[in-house]
């Protein structure tokens, strides 16, 4: 049967128009209860390693708690689970179990044990190999973790996580840790640390490989990411530049990917507060546009939400930044 090319049409504009209206009405600013987000914190040991792993986790408040997509976050270097808490509120806000784990070796311990004349040194010295294959062999081992508890009746995440969304996000180190973790390849993949339980990933302040091929690391990146940097985002430890964390998305294959650049960003800006050597004063917007656009991409991504997708794809981004931010997909 054939459809008149008129009613075709009209089929499409409404489809159309009902889409726009969808996207429209979708505000991942909006936060749909009043009450907080709940944190607990919570510790595991990674029996293989014996390594213990500290965690604060940020649950959505709700009277009939149902299993949620998780969302896990990883510090950068000298940080702790406590850091950029003002994520994991609003993710768990939307809906969100957001799960913040501590890396022992480049967490906060390696400077506040430190003389000040020496804190500068134990951070560059704790940038290193080991601890980053630490922070790889973490998330797994966080995932394992997490699906025991899962099913540990009595304890306070029993039923609450829907692992079958797992979303993947870190600053800085982190960052490195969540492109490990969500697709980047070593060495012609010699190394695997991919982790197909991972659905999604957004890496705040990015960066490419100091040496080798950016589309050979990138270019196989199966599921969705959002990279997150700024015009000033560099740090005074490590080899990433802004060249270096720009460097990323265009090695990236098309589907899923995204790029948001803040005009004016520091390092800092992804995290709680100002840090030393910051040269400007922080921009509130920043914040806004982040929790707008990662709220945004884990809604499409992790919840299979159409007015989200359609926000992403569409003018919503715009909206939340200001002129001179820089945003792209493909």
């Amino acid at each position: 049967m054939r459809i008149p090319a008129a009613r075709l049409l009209m089929v499409v504009a409404a489809l159309a128009v009902g889409r726009l209206a969808q996207a429209a009405a979708y505000d991942p600013l909006a936060l749909p209860t009043a009450a907080p987000a709940q944190a607990i914190d919570l510790a595991f040991t990674d029996g293989d390693r014996q390594r213990e792993l500290p965690l604060r986790v940020f649950l959505p408040t709700s009277s009939a708690p149902a299993p949620a997509p998780v969302v896990i976050f990883s510090h950068g270097l000298g940080g702790a689970r406590t850091g950029s808490a003002f994520l994991g509120d609003h993710w768990a806000a939307r809906g969100y179990v957001a799960v913040f784990i501590q890396h022992p070796g480049s967490d906060a311990a390696v400077w506040q044990d430190a003389a000040p004349a020496r804190r500068l040194r134990a951070l560059k010295q704790a940038a290193n190999a080991r601890n980053f294959v630490a922070r790889v062999k973490d998330i797994a081992a966080l995932i394992d973790q997490l699906e025991r508890w899962n099913q540990s009746p009595g304890h306070p995440l029993a039923g609450r996580l829907d692992l079958a969304r797992i979303g993947m996000s870190g600053h800085s180190f982190g960052a490195l840790t969540t492109q490990a973790v969500s697709g980047e390849r070593f060495l012609g993949d010699r190394y695997p640390t991919t982790d197909a339980r991972i659905k999604a990933a957004i890496a705040f302040s990015p960066s490419a490989p100091r040496r080798g091929d950016a589309g050979e690391a990138f270019g196989s990146v199966a599921i969705p990411w959002l990279l997150m940097t700024g015009t000033r985002d560099t740090a005074p430890i490590g080899h990433a530049d802004v060249a270096s964390r720009l460097a990323v998305f265009p090695a990236l294959p098309p589907g899923g990917k995204y790029e948001l650049v803040l005009d004016g960003a520091e390092h800092s800006a992804f995290t709680d507060r100002a840090l030393p050597g910051d040269k400007a004063p922080r921009n509130p917007n920043h914040h806004r546009a982040m929790l707008a656009i990662s709220t945004a991409f884990w809604d499409a991504w992790l919840k299979d939400d159409a007015a989200a997708r359609a926000w992403l794809d569409g003018d919503g981004p715009r909206a939340v930044l200001e002129p001179a931010d820089r945003w792209q997909r493909k």
